[in-house]
């Protein structure tokens, strides 16, 4: 069974049904941390619809906190959750602004990841 992430008629990740929930469940606590909405909307289908421009915010914001701290484990912690939202976003046509000495090693994690998100 799969959770489907789909952005109009286009299926941006055809998740595992665990993976696409876990994914939404923790992008949803993370916009809520952010005080954000996530862009994610749950569809009757059993997937998410994304809202790229509102999606688009949230990851901006993601980035701009992981970017922005010193803290370790809050970066780690924010780091996969990003990565994975960077394939959604760049799948969807949209794109975030990173600092330079981020660009490379972001990059490299995504396209990485994205070789594994079946689309």
């Amino acid at each position: 069974m799969s959770y489907p992430f789909e952005y109009g008629d286009e299926t941006l990740w055809d998740a595992g049904y665990h993976s696409g929930q876990l994914y939404r469940f923790l992008a949803q606590g993370a916009a809520e941390f952010l005080d954000v909405p996530s862009g994610l909307t749950p569809t009757p289908q059993g997937g998410c619809a994304v809202d790229r421009e509102v999606f688009q915010g949230f990851v901006q914001r993601l980035y701009d906190l992981s970017a922005s701290s010193s803290n370790e484990v809050l970066r780690s912690l924010a780091h996969d959750l990003l990565v994975t939202s960077l394939v959604l976003l760049d799948r969807s046509g949209g794109t975030v602004a990173l600092r330079p000495e981020d660009a490379t090693p972001i990059g490299e994690a995504t396209s990485a990841l994205a070789r594994s998100m079946a689309s």
